[in-house]
C-alpha cells in the first residue's frame, strides 16, 4: 500500500494548501495595510468626510486617526513583505499588528462602522492563517 504523506504525516494536498493560505494570508495583510493607509490619507485629506456619534468616549480628531491608520498600514504593508519571505519575525509581527489593527478598527467604528467591520473580518482570518501556518512541514 502506497503512503502520500511525509514523516510528519501530512499530505502533499495538506502541505500545498497550507503553502496556498499562508501566501493568501501575506496578500491580505498586504491588502489590509493598503487598505488602511487609504482610509487614513482620505481622514487626514478630508475631516468632513467622516462624521462620529456625540456619545463616543474615545474621541480623536479625525486627522489623528488618519495617522493613526496610516502609520500601522505601512507597518503591516512591511510585515506583509517579510511574510512573503517565511520570515519568522515577519509570523509574529504580523500576528501583533493585526491584533493591533483589529483594536485601532474596533475604535475607528463610530467614524466608518461597515469599513472597520470588513477589515476586524480580514484581521481575523490573517490571524488565524498565520498562526497555523508551519513553514518548516512544506
Amino acid at each position: 500500500m502506497a503512503t502520500y504523506g511525509t514523516e510528519s504525516g501530512r499530505s502533499p494536498v495538506k502541505r500545498g494548501v497550507a503553502a496556498v493560505a499562508s501566501i493568501a494570508a501575506a496578500v491580505l495583510l498586504l491588502a489590509v495595510g493598503v487598505l488602511s493607509i487609504l482610509a487614513g490619507v482620505s481622514a487626514v485629506a478630508a475631516d468632513e468626510l467622516f462624521v462620529a456619534g456625540p456619545d463616543y468616549i474615545l474621541q480623536f480628531s479625525t486627522t489623528t486617526w488618519g495617522w493613526v491608520h496610516i502609520a500601522l498600514g505601512a507597518l503591516l504593508a512591511l510585515a506583509a513583505l517579510g511574510l512573503m519571505t517565511g520570515a519568522l519575525w515577519a509570523r509574529i509581527t504580523a500576528v501583533f499588528l493585526a491584533a493591533l489593527s483589529i483594536v485601532a478598527n474596533f475604535l475607528w467604528a463610530p467614524y466608518y462602522p461597515w469599513w472597520s467591520i470588513v477589515v476586524i473580518a480580514l484581521d481575523v482570518v490573517i490571524i488565524w492563517a498565520v498562526s497555523t501556518w508551519r513553514p518548516e512541514q512544506m
